[in-house]
């Protein structure tokens, strides 16, 4: 499925997509979660409740790269 989540790079990448992606895009990255979390364990609930904050920080500032 990952359709939108391979052509995300970085937070450029997430400002570029339609308002009305983000949520796809929530969904293809909490599976890779779910996948990666039923392989090899770990906690899940902190990891789901912040998909859609980060990317909306990402998609609403502008985030700075420090060298």
């Amino acid at each position: 499925m990952r359709k939108l989540l391979g052509q995300v790079c970085g937070p450029s990448d997430v400002k570029k997509l339609d308002f009305e992606h983000l949520g796809d895009l929530c969904k293809e990255i909490r599976e890779v979660i779910l996948s990666t979390i039923s392989k090899n364990g770990g906690h899940l609930a902190s990891n789901l409740g912040i998909v859609e904050l980060t990317v909306a920080l990402h998609y609403v500032l502008i985030c700075l790269r420090t060298n």
